[in-house]
């Protein structure tokens, strides 16, 4: 029984260590939670927030690069941390 519960709470620790994810959502997204994202600092998260509110909702990640500042190698480097979120072509 010892045994069980020593593993079991093993378990349990090593899934507490593993970083909660989830790609954060530009259509979305706050100028503070875009700029914890690592390569988007206050300026971009700002230009994000801005290109946004002028024209709508971010289709693709790769829209992006219609924003100053981001270039297709930032936005490759991204990718695995943005979304559009499940569609993207609504407007909230």
């Amino acid at each position: 029984m010892k045994k069980m519960v020593r593993v079991l709470l093993m378990v349990v620790a090593g899934l507490m260590a593993l970083p909660a994810f989830a790609a954060l959502n530009i259509n979305t997204a706050t100028q503070s939670e875009l700029e914890a994202v690592k390569g988007v600092g206050p300026t971009k998260a700002q230009s994000i927030i801005a290109y946004r509110e002028a024209n709508g909702n971010f289709k693709s990640l790769d829209d992006l690069d219609k924003v100053k500042g981001f270039g297709k190698a930032s936005i490759e480097k991204l990718k695995g941390e943005l979304t559009v979120g499940p569609d993207g072509s609504k407007k909230k």
